[in-house]
């Protein structure tokens, strides 16, 4: 049987994802069907730390727009994440797979807070971890967070599973000429401004050298797929 390409991989999955085309809220089949992928890859031993966004119940500034303070706002935005990854735990627990939630804010009663040298050796024992509440601060996006918490295991990759197939030279979906990207650079996505992770976790995923695969998760396959070492989307690396 052929072996994973990556021993140790942080999952990023936004909100909108686990929405599905509803859009709002949770789509429990798609929720099933990325806990079974995460399943299948965690029993083949490799090590998966996930960072859950929270668009699909609010997405901060942009829900708040200009009523609300960006800090409180950003604060809502951590509670979405926490929701998110409760619900991925249940099903994932429900599935026979044994997983920890993390939160960078303190939330005892539901989480543990996140601790470095913790989160590792949940890792070690083939749990996989869930990390909620972004990075703990106002200001910096679940991407960021993804960057953060990868560098700080020190993954192989951050798997970016999107509502998009890869990296395009702009919108696929207001332009239909836009062309995807089977590989690119750091500096070149950060010099164009592409949307693949805002500028801050493209910086950090550089700085760190931590290639980052970027897919569609409609079809939650995928997930094995490019661990296995198959190159489907983009990668940024370089």
């Amino acid at each position: 049987m052929e072996s994973p390409k990556y021993k140790r991989v942080l999952l990023k999955i936004s909100g909108e994802a686990l929405a599905g085309d509803q859009k709002r809220g949770l789509n429990f089949d798609v929720v099933n069907a990325v806990c079974a992928a995460v399943k299948e890859c965690a029993e083949m031993g490799v090590q998966i730390g996930i960072v859950v966004g929270g668009g699909n119940f609010w997405r901060g500034l942009k829900d708040g727009g200009d009523r609300m303070e960006r800090t409180r706002a950003d604060h809502m935005g951590m509670l979405a994440t926490t929701i998110n990854a409760l619900a991925l735990a249940d099903v994932m627990e429900n599935n026979g797979v044994d997983v920890r939630v993390q939160t960078a804010i303190d939330m005892t009663k539901i989480a543990e807070p996140y601790i470095r040298l913790k989160a590792i050796r949940h890792l070690e024992k083939g749990r996989v971890v869930i990390f909620a509440c972004g990075t703990g601060n106002p200001f910096f996006s679940t991407d960021t967070a993804a960057a953060l918490r990868a560098a700080e295991i020190n993954a192989d990759a951050i798997l970016l599973a999107k509502n998009i197939d890869g990296v395009y030279d702009a919108d696929p979906r207001q332009d239909p000429n836009a062309k995807r990207f089977d590989s690119i650079t750091y500096k070149e996505v950060l010099n164009r401004g592409l949307a693949v992770m805002d500028s801050t976790a493209t910086a950090l995923c550089m700085d760190n050298h931590i290639p980052v695969l970027v897919f569609a998760v409609e079809n939650p396959e995928n997930i094995k797929k490019v661990l296995m070492g198959e190159h489907i989307g983009t990668v940024v690396e370089g």
